[in-house]
């Protein structure tokens, strides 16, 4: 009789063993090469991600942090391919130097689609790139400062800027940057002081605005090209006991328009965020369901994104999922 048990026992144990791995051949399986978990916008979309592409929805994925470092990020791509992933999603970390691991890829006729950040290798790499018009991103700045200057009377008055930028060679500071500064030949009493990178990080927006504090007596505006740089200049701002905020001298002017910028704004700190979403799974696994089914995907796809001034942001804060 033990026996008997034992042996059914171990029928069950097989059973089971392969309806989960019928199950688990059924998902599809997706790696995704983020670039670090470097801000909250950053953690945001990881989420977004992560619950996207879920063993619930009929996915497996292998998620890789590469930590800011490019080489880990070509590692963990080639990684994929040779663990035979159905698509890849990629955050490249800079434009540059992704053209052999993406031949490899396409090589494997393995669909790449590359999210927020862009790179400059062959579209034909590539399947699509999803995520943010960046150079919108910074006109639609531009756009907003010109009218408060109006709005204050203040648009004839010579108006000093100082930007500090994300991790230099990214797609989002090369696109905001563009964005703002083709505004200033149109606005000749606008005079960007110093542009300086801040990697994105609190730290570094509190470096580089402590730099600017001691180099530029004179500071009207402080372009933050993240949330966590505008947190990190807010305290060297703090630090130096200059006046700043909607109801102060120095305008803030921030990017991404995350939760924690939308409390900033009600706090008085920021006086515009330009929202840059992160929440680009759904959209992604929507494309990639297309391709699945043998149709073609336009190359090009943009989130929707919205200027939120500091007065709607209180009214607004508890929609916000990020």
């Amino acid at each position: 009789m033990n026996n008997l048990n034992t042996l059914y026992k171990e029928k069950e144990t097989t059973k089971k063993t392969v309806e989960k791995n019928n199950a688990s051949s059924d998902l599809i399986h997706v790696g995704f090469a983020q670039v670090g978990a470097e801000s909250d916008w950053r953690l945001a979309q990881t989420q977004s991600m992560k619950q996207t592409f879920s063993e619930s929805n009929g996915y497996k994925l292998d998620f890789v942090d590469c930590n800011n470092d490019q080489k880990t990020q070509i590692n963990a791509i080639q990684e994929f391919i040779d663990n035979g992933v159905e698509y890849i999603i990629l955050d490249p970390i800079v434009e540059d130097g992704y053209d052999t691991v993406l031949t490899n890829a396409k090589n494997a006729n393995i669909p790449v689609i590359i999210v927020d950040r862009n790179t400059k290798a062959d579209e034909s790499l590539y399947t699509c790139w999803v995520g943010s018009d960046f150079v919108k991103e910074g006109l639609d700045a531009a756009d907003w400062l010109s009218g408060y200057l109006e709005a204050n009377g203040r648009s004839s008055e010579i108006i000093n800027i100082v930007t500090i930028q994300g991790t230099l060679g990214s797609s989002a500071q090369s696109g905001r940057t563009k964005g703002f500064n083709a505004s200033l030949s149109s606005h000749p009493n606008w005079n960007m002081l110093d542009e300086q990178s801040g990697d994105f990080t609190e730290e570094g927006g509190y470096a580089v605005m402590k730099a600017f504090i001691n180099q530029y007596p004179d500071i009207d505006v402080v372009i933050c090209q993240n949330d966590n740089e505008a947190y990190g200049a807010i305290d060297a701002m703090k630090e130096n006991n200059l006046s700043f905020g909607p109801n102060g001298d120095i305008i803030v002017i921030a990017f991404d328009a995350t939760k924690g910028g939308f409390q900033r704004m009600i706090d008085g700190e920021i006086h515009v965020d330009i929202e840059c979403n992160p929440l680009e799974g759904p959209l992604v696994a929507e494309l990639i369901q297309k391709l699945k089914k043998g149709e073609n995907v336009d190359k090009i796809q943009y989130v929707k994104e919205e200027v939120f001034p500091a007065e709607t942001a209180a009214d607004i804060i508890d929609s916000r999922v990020y």
